[in-house]
């Protein structure tokens, strides 16, 4: 399928005494848009397990320049790649009005069971769902182009 492409409107309180979204708040930004993938997008697609245990194992962001307040939102495409059963990266381009790319990141994911208290595999469903946002290797060049 390719990127999934979803919107994260900047509040007030993402600002920081410099004038711009601090580097936390950016990454509450990139957790409300893979919320959007992960647990929004999955479940209208009959894959709400997601929503029952996911962990991130690790996050990495490029930052590129600030984001102010004006712009309203951001805009974060983001593709599946490294799909395990144990655990899978997504990887993001965070782009604002009037830019080409504000940061990258990724994050290693993985399904936990909250109960048990550890990581478990991903169900058939889940794989499947996340297989559809795997990009093909020509669309990965050029996302990584746009990045």
């Amino acid at each position: 399928m390719g990127a999934f492409v979803t919107e994260v409107p900047i509040r007030w309180s993402d600002m920081d005494a410099f004038g711009h979204v601090n580097h936390a708040r950016t990454v509450t930004l990139l957790e409300e848009a893979r919320a959007g993938l992960l647990f929004t997008e999955a479940e209208r697609r009959g894959n709400g397990g997601m929503a029952d245990g996911m962990v991130v194992a690790r996050l990495t962001v490029d930052y590129r320049s600030p984001v102010d307040y004006r712009m309203g939102h951001v805009q974060v495409r983001m593709s599946v790649r490294e799909l395990r059963w144990a655990s899978f990266v997504v990887d993001y381009a965070v782009a604002a009005e009037g830019t080409d790319s504000v940061a990258t990141a990724e994050t290693l994911m993985v399904p936990y069971d909250l109960r048990a208290g550890r990581p478990r595999r991903l169900t058939s469903g889940e794989f499947s769902f996340l297989e559809e946002w795997v990009l093909d290797p020509v669309a990965a060049d050029e996302e990584r182009r746009i990045a």
